[in-house]
């Protein structure tokens, strides 16, 4: 059986508000992030490790502030071990890096937008390992890969497109589930 910390989705609860507004915390994290790690490929998904941190917004002020030079919170805060452009390793553990993601934002942008705080935790997971995982926002082109990268895998795991402006449900995503990993797959909803 493996240990916590040899999972290679690492999942930290600093701040325990985050049980009370989403049941099945770790749970719901693993699978989120499982489905962006799926973006990899099978032999570098296979040796990807990310950490995920769930804190409160004291906490990711100070991160922002320290290593973005924003003081200022945020909803989610990617960390990659690699640069953007720098190559990964072909062998051994892929240590993607860190996300961050801050309690009150996130509830806070969730009754906002009218979304759950699943779904939107869920979008955030996926969006900070998308950037752990290469992608960006940079310009239009980068923005809207991402942004269909992201609405792809929320349909997977069964949520609304998170751009959407409305109340529509999601695509049908049983035949898209085929493509995902064992790990994501048991997670779609």
């Amino acid at each position: 059986m493996e240990s916590e910390s040899s999972q290679p989705i690492e999942v930290t609860i600093e701040a325990p508000a985050w049980n009370a507004v989403v049941t099945e915390l770790d749970h719901l994290v693993r699978c989120a992030a499982a489905a962006a790690l799926d973006e990899l490929g099978s032999e570098a998904r296979s040796r990807a490790e990310i950490s995920v941190i769930l804190t409160d917004d004291d906490a990711i002020r100070e991160l922002n502030a320290r290593h973005r030079d924003q003081d200022k919170t945020t909803n989610v805060l990617s960390f990659p071990t690699f640069p953007r452009d720098d190559f990964m390793p072909r062998h051994g553990p892929l240590l993607l890096g860190d996300l961050v993601l801050a309690h009150e934002t996130v509830a806070r942008e969730a009754r906002e937008t009218g979304k759950s705080c699943e779904a939107h935790l869920s979008h955030l997971v996926i969006h900070g390992v998308l950037h752990l995982i290469g992608h960006d926002h940079e310009d239009e082109v980068e923005a809207a890969t991402m942004e269909n990268a992201e609405r792809r895998l929320m349909a997977m795991l069964g949520y609304d497109d998170p751009y959407a402006f409305d109340d529509a449900g999601a695509d049908d995503a049983g035949s898209k589930r085929e493509a995902m990993s064992e790990e994501a797959a048991a997670c779609a909803r």
